[in-house]
């Protein structure tokens, strides 16, 4: 084996170790604060639509899986401003860490209550293990797409999606965001129609 072929190897290997210890953690402190793995209803649904069920969050994909997308849609971007010098796979990892850490936070105690008292999000209970890892995939797939597509073709994709999840959840991530963090009660009853 030639010096570059293992000193690429090794670089590899170190990457994947960094990621598989990135998902371990993040499944461990989901966990550790109540998240179950899969919905307590025990079915398998890949995906729920009704974003007023009890089942939105809790499988594989739901409208808001298109949010993530755009999560990653945006730091490609930022991470691609922020750090040009820093090779693409490790900026990818540096996404997932921080939709990672999202995932942590969106499930702590007080974002759920915040969701639960500010904005459309009545009965959310947090997200399953199986819906946070789905979202952290929906999360890269954005990046990856942002990658492919260049910046005016992403910006493009994420004004689309921005619009078509306005009009059918009257939900998207502009409004996800302004509702966390200063509640508008005329937004909350136009998003409350359905």
């Amino acid at each position: 084996m030639r010096w570059e072929n293992l000193s690429t190897y090794k670089r590899e290997a170190r990457l994947a170790l960094a990621f598989v210890l990135l998902i371990a953690a993040t499944v461990f402190q989901l966990h550790e604060q109540g998240r179950g793995f899969w919905c307590a209803c025990g079915q398998p649904y890949l995906w729920v639509g009704d974003i007023w069920s009890s089942h939105t969050s809790q499988h594989l994909f739901d409208p808001y899986s298109f949010t993530h997308i755009l999560h990653g849609i945006l730091l490609c971007g930022i991470l691609a401003w922020a750090f040009p010098r820093v090779p693409l796979p490790w900026r990818i990892f540096m996404a997932a860490a921080v939709e990672c850490l999202w995932e942590i936070v969106e499930n702590s105690q007080f974002v759920i209550h915040r969701y639960r008292t500010v904005t459309i999000g009545l009965g959310y209970e947090g997200d399953s293990i199986a819906n946070s890892l789905s979202d952290i995939s929906c999360c890269l797939l954005g990046f990856y797409l942002a990658w492919r597509l260049g910046l005016k073709r992403s910006i493009v994709l994420f004004v689309v999606v921005e619009v078509v999840l306005l009009f059918w959840i009257r939900d998207n991530l502009t409004l996800n965001i302004l509702m966390l963090t200063w509640p508008i009660d005329a937004v909350k009853q136009w998003q409350m129609i359905h």
